[in-house]
Formats: C-alpha cells, sequence, structure tokens
C-alpha cells in the first residue's frame, strides 16, 4: 500500500482541494492480489487502490468511454507474419498504464482509505490523470499512449486502431500491437528465431480450469457457467479444437437455418469478411510488398 501511494504521490496522480458546489465526489477502496508465476509460485503481493465505479454519474464525470483493443485476429496473423520472416518478437507490459492517461472531465474523489492528510480531512482529491478503476481510464490510458507513439513517427492502422506500424527508407519496419497495457513488438531488424516457429500454448490455464471445476456432474448454478464458458472462450485463442463446442453451449442459436447449404453460405459470408479485412490490414502494412 505504501508503495502504490508513492507511485501515485510520484506520477501526480491528484491535487487536494475543496470540493466545489455542485459536484460529488468518487468513492475509493483498496484491492489486494495475490500474484502467482508461471511455477504456480506465489511471486508477490499487491495492493492497488482503484475507484469505485460505480459511484461515477455520466455527463458529470465521466462521458464516452470506449477504448480499442487488439483484435485476436490481429494477434495471430502478426505472429504468422514473424514466423514466416524469422522476425523476433518481443512482449512487454507497461507498469500503472492506468495512471498515466489525462482527463477532460472534472473528477473528484475521496481521499485513499488510510491515507487522510494530516489535516487536510476535510478537502478531496481532484484527478489529474486517471486511475484504475474509473469508466474512462482506458481510454486516456490509450489516447496518451497513442499520441506518444505517434510522435516517434508511428501510424495508426485504420484497419485495427490498436496496431501500429512504422517503415524507413530502408525498408526496415516495426509493427506495435496493444491489447490495454500489454504490447507487443516486432520488426525486421534481425533474425533471431528457431526453425520451430511460434508455438502458443495455454496449457497451464487449461488446467487450473479442470483444478477448478473438475469432472462432476453439470453445474447448477447459472453463474458459475458463465464464468467457466467466459474461461473456455478465452481458452479456443489457442484451442481452436474446441471452439465448436464451446460455441454451442455458450449462447442460444441466433439463426437456425434450415439447410445445411444455408449453413454453409453463412459461414463464408463470415469469412469472407474476416478475409477483407485482413487484406486491408496487411495492404497498410505493406508486408505483401516487402516480403516478394
Amino acid at each position: 500500500m505504501v508503495d502504490e501511494m508513492a507511485a501515485l504521490h510520484s506520477n501526480g496522480t491528484w491535487d487536494l482541494v475543496s470540493l466545489p458546489l455542485g459536484k460529488f465526489t468518487v468513492g475509493c477502496r483498496w484491492v489486494y492480489t495475490v500474484k502467482v508465476g508461471p511455477d504456480g509460485q506465489v511471486d508477490r503481493l499487491k495492493a492497488r487502490l482503484v475507484a469505485k465505479v460505480y459511484t461515477q454519474i455520466y455527463g458529470c464525470d465521466y462521458s464516452d468511454t470506449f477504448s480499442p483493443i487488439a483484435k485476436i485476429a490481429s494477434v495471430r496473423l502478426f505472429l504468422s507474419m514473424a514466423a514466416i520472416c524469422y522476425w523476433p518478437l518481443y512482449q512487454l507490459d507497461i507498469k500503472n498504464a492506468f495512471l498515466h492517461g489525462e482527463f477532460l472531465e472534472e473528477v473528484y474523489m475521496e481521499q485513499p482509505p488510510g491515507f487522510v492528510a494530516q489535516g487536510e480531512s476535510g478537502l478531496v482529491c481532484k484527478l489529474r490523470r486517471s486511475l484504475y478503476g474509473l469508466k474512462q481510464s482506458p481510454q486516456a490510458w490509450f489516447g496518451h499512449f497513442s499520441s506518444v507513439v505517434q510522435e516517434f513517427g508511428m501510424l495508426r492502422s485504420e484497419a485495427d486502431h490498436s496496431v501500429f506500424y512504422h517503415h524507413n527508407s530502408s525498408s526496415q519496419c516495426i509493427y506495435l500491437v496493444v491489447y490495454v497495457d500489454d504490447i507487443v513488438i516486432k520488426g525486421s531488424d534481425q533474425e533471431a528465431q528457431s526453425n520451430s516457429g511460434v508455438v502458443m500454448s495455454q496449457r497451464k490455464y487449461a488446467l487450473d480450469i479442470l483444478e477448478e471445476t473438475g469432472q462432476g456432474e453439470p453445474l447448477r448454478d447459472p453463474g458459475r457457467y458463465r464464468r467457466l464458458v467466459g474461461k473456455l472462450n478465452y481458452l479456443t485463442i489457442t484451442r481452436p479444437d474446441i471452439s465448436f463446442p464451446v460455441s454451442v453451449k455458450s449462447k442460444k442459436q441466433d439463426v437456425v437455418a434450415r439447410l445445411s447449404a444455408e449453413v454453409e453460405y453463412r459461414a463464408m459470408a463470415l469469412a469472407t469478411c474476416e478475409v477483407i479485412w485482413l487484406r486491408q490490414l496487411l495492404h497498410e502494412l505493406r508486408f505483401g510488398k516487402m516480403n516478394r
């Protein structure tokens, strides 16, 4: 908690002010997390200050909240490009990413529990930067990140706004794929990859699901069933072989086809739409032209 508060203060997240007339405060609380490493062992304990999103009022302390994230099709495409060209892949996570975004709205928040400034209990925090838990924080963070990378000469894809790219006069390139605060980077500056290609695996994730649910009777709790379906949908990213049964058990069928040919035409239409979109993305990235 002390480390989290130190990071918030060093970032200039808020100023202590008196609450103006007609304004409301957003609540906040501490959330505690046990971080587990890839081996399943406890890595560290973490405390994070988050805003109580349910206390926000639309039109008062937030408006637009949309923030793009990379499509899984884009991630697969980039991994395929890296495997074909033997390009290196780098992954990074932005520490305290949401604390870097800036607000357009005036947002006032209660002082953090346990860290009320001595002699200033009547003051509130006027947020200068975004905070975890606020509705507009993802949008504020992405806007900040997007403006920074574009200042360095990178272009944002029109096909997928979470993809950034840059080509220089020597036909060298660099690509960024952004999923909230996780970033995958690849470029053509060197060749450093084994002949085995790129392997996507969620083995530990699948084993954790099996450990949680077991092989027992059908789940009677609808909430638990929905949570499990959500986890299985995420698992289909690396397990396309389970996509069909998960899809069938995920929701009611929107359209019931009368003929198998009708089903095939619908599937072809969806596949064609994705192919057209992927061609547009590849055209923007100049991938086919660059690698002939």
